[in-house]
Formats: C-alpha cells, structure tokens, sequence
C-alpha cells in the first residue's frame, strides 16, 4: 500500500524552495549566523539559523503564517490543485505554533488578533480551507501529520491531503533551550564528538499526498509507511526502546526490512543524548544488514526547524533519491564513537543509487515518528 507525493515546497534559512536548499545542502556552507531574533547579552547561546526576512532586522508578528501559506501554496500549484483548497484537508504540524506573535504582542505592543494565532484562519483566507487541523506534537509534528493524512486517504475521508509545518523561533523556546542545555553550543554539529546541543532554525515545508494513482500530474515519491508512538519515557531524554519500536512498526507497515533501507534521514538534533541514542539504535538494526544505508542530517545547516523538521528532512530524501547523491553533515569530522560503522556522510555528497529512504523524527516527551518513503521511478 502506498500513497503519492504529488506537490512539495519549503522554505529554509538556506533556501526559498526544496532545490535550493537541498544545493545548499550538497554545498556544505556553513549557515548559522549571530542571534538577531532576541538580544543576545540575555542569553549564553549567541547563534542561530534564521529566515533572514525582516526588514531592517526589526520585529514582525505572524511570519509562522507567512511561510505556511507560502509552502502551501507552492505545493498545491506543484501538485496541480490551484488555490482552491475547500474540498482538500490541511493538516498542520507545528511546535510553537504562532507564539512568538504573541510574545511580540506582550512585550512589544504588536498587533495581532485572537484569530490571526490559529494557521486555520490563514488557510481559510488564502485557500478556502474548510478542514484544517494543527498538531503541536514537538520535533516530530509533521511526520505525525503525515500519517494521519495516510489514514484519512485509506478511511475514505479524502483522496488528496495537504500535509504541512511551520515554526518560527520563539524567545521562549529559545530562552528554555538556553538554561537546560549543560553545555552552549556555538554551531548544530550532529553525531560529530565536538557536538554541545541544539540551536534553532526556522522554517516550513508542504507534500501534496493524494490515493495511489488519482492525480492528473507527475509523481515525485511514495509514502511506504508511517509509524508513530509516544513512549513517555522522560520529559526531554530519548528512550532506545521507544524509538527502536517505532522503527520496527514503520518497516512492518511499509512491508521492508532493513535491508532494503538505502538511505537514513537522521532525526540529529545534535545533542549528546539524542545523537547516543539514535546511533546505538541503528547500529543495533542494521547490525545484520550487509553495507547498511548511507545517512546524513539536514540539522547542521537548516538548525533545528522543529515541527517541520520531520517533513523537510523527507522532502530532501525525496531529492536526494532523484538525484543520486546524499548530502554530507556539515562539520562532521570525529564521529562519536556509538555511530562507528554507521554510513554517515562526510565532507561531500555521496552518490548513491536510492530507492527508499527512512525519515526520523524524535520529539521531547518520547514522541517518536518514522516514514518510509520509495522513489517514483
């Protein structure tokens, strides 16, 4: 069982559509910049990766919104579906949702109405979108979304879905992450033995998902399977049990093994703990599977895009299996050591012939999402 991908978009600090960034991706430029969003003299971490788009570097309330209509947008014209989203469901994944609109209201006087915080509203204005629903489910909202949009094709409910995320930088998060993390990082360095913790990126990315065989264009992948859990081990520490449930759930639902997975898409927020995690864990699946996938994280150079992080690390699955080649994680030089044997991609993009590929996504609280995804050929 399978579902199409008809229509993709995103927009990243390193690019406004999905070709850009995975080029940058494959250029390995180095894209963090100084904090801009918030005054940096009040926190340890002075980085980030963020959406240059405020004029004068000033203030600006709904950009979230922005970026979501954008990529919805682009995806629905890719798809061929045009601007009239009144029969098509939009599922939403998210982390912040619109919070830093409302932060910029508390401190800074800014406006922004009640309604202008639910994306519903936006999506109704610009689409006539009938059925939106939003899911704050953390880093993994997205992949989430994904597989309720799988779920509601097989249902009958619909046979298009427009699957999407969105997060800006909150100074809220921003600030959070700043006192819990034991050690600041001044770049996001996954699974490299130089790696102190997480910085935020910003962004959105959108799939058009439509029932096997029903759209009028071309196809650009497959959805194989999605798999979803939420382990509850601890508020912010990974488990190894949950999360190698979840992978096992997404080969079974995809009908593969690990045999057959020809690339990983690492969920790599670059903390210590989820890095540990995430190699021990693949180390252990693919420990019997010959060569074993190539794997890399678009985090080094996207930051963490929270919600939408899931969808666009798939996006550029999709892309990478298009094109042959796999880009390498910025930065990694000195793997660490739970990630020796694993077929991380270093210093260039690899070529490789790909035809399915397995997207990570691992949210505080234990909420853990996995997609597989096969190549149109």
């Amino acid at each position: 069982m399978t579902w199409d991908i008809t229509g993709m978009a995103a927009v990243a600090n390193i690019g406004a559509n999905p070709r850009e960034i995975f080029a940058a991706l494959c250029a390995g430029r180095e894209s963090r910049t100084p904090l801009k969003a918030f005054d940096p003299g009040k926190y340890r971490a002075g980085y980030a990766y963020e959406i240059d788009d405020r004029p004068g570097g000033g203030h600006m309330p709904r950009r979230a919104t922005r970026w979501l209509t954008t990529v919805v947008r682009q995806a629905a014209g890719d798809a061929g579906l045009g601007e009239d989203l009144s029969q098509v469901p939009v599922l939403v994944g998210t982390t912040m949702r619109e919070q830093r609109s409302l932060e910029l209201w508390w401190r800074d006087h800014a406006e922004v109405a009640l309604e202008d915080l639910h994306f519903g509203t936006a999506l109704s204005e610009a689409f006539g979108a009938s059925t939106t629903y939003t899911f704050a489910n953390a880093c993994s909202a997205t992949l989430y979304a994904l597989g309720m949009a799988t779920d509601m094709i097989e249902l009958g409910m619909a046979d298009t879905v427009v699957v999407a995320g969105t997060d800006a930088a909150t100074e809220s998060g921003f600030g959070t992450l700043d006192r819990v993390q034991n050690d600041i990082p001044d770049a996001l360095r996954p699974f490299d033995a130089t790696h102190k913790g997480m910085l935020m990126g910003e962004g959105a990315a959108a799939v058009v998902v439509q029932r096997a065989g029903t759209g009028d264009g071309p196809v650009h992948a497959r959805v194989r399977g999605v798999s979803m859990n939420c382990d509850a081990h601890h508020a912010t520490a990974p488990d190894p049990d949950g999360i190698t449930h979840a992978v096992q759930d997404a080969y079974r639902r995809a009908g593969v093994r690990a045999q057959d997975i020809d690339l990983v898409m690492l969920h790599g927020s670059g903390t210590p703990r989820n890095d540990a995690t995430e190699s021990s864990v693949l180390s252990r699946i693919f420990r019997d599977a010959g060569p074993g996938p190539r794997m890399t994280a678009i985090k080094a150079m996207t930051g963490h895009t929270l919600g939408g992080s899931g969808l666009l690390s798939l996006l550029m699955a999709v892309l990478a299996m298009k094109e042959g080649r796999v880009p390498p994680v910025l930065g990694l030089t000195d793997p660490i050591p739970e990630a020796t044997g694993l077929g991380l991609v270093q210093g260039s993009p690899a070529a490789a012939d790909l035809t399915i590929a397995q997207i990570d996504a691992f949210g505080f609280g234990g909420i853990n999402a996995v997609a597989i995804v096969e190549a149109a050929r």
